[in-house]
């Protein structure tokens, strides 16, 4: 959103970005421990799908959500309190979205809970 509010991209682009970094960053930090412990590419990647998805998609989606509904957040800009405090608050709703859901899933050897077995 940073990126895209900097660049004054309309709603489209900037959800685009915010949804494919999301996932790109996830998978990686996910990823990087694996590899630095000697898992091979493609398997530290399938973990890294298995583990993260649900919970990036659930928390983009709460993210997104989110901002689309607090009127002008989308178009604010850098520089106002409206911008930083509608992207803490969505940033704040989407983890109380995806908390539950990581909880059950690493309850049921699912989710992150696949990945702690491979440290």
């Amino acid at each position: 959103m940073i990126i895209s509010s900097a660049l004054a991209w309309q709603a489209a682009p900037s959800i685009s970005i915010s949804i494919v970094l999301a996932f790109v960053f996830g998978y990686s930090l996910t990823m990087r421990p694996l590899l630095r412990h000697g898992t091979p590419l493609r398997r530290a990647l399938k973990l890294a799908l298995v583990a993260d998805t649900a919970s990036i998609a659930v928390m983009e989606l709460m993210d997104n959500a989110f901002i689309l509904t607090v009127p002008g957040a989308i178009n604010a800009g850098l520089n106002t309190v409206l911008f930083w405090l509608s992207l803490a608050l969505s940033l704040a709703v989407a983890f109380a979205c995806a908390f539950p859901l990581n909880r059950f899933l690493i309850a049921r050897g699912k989710g992150h809970a696949v990945v702690h077995s491979h440290h």
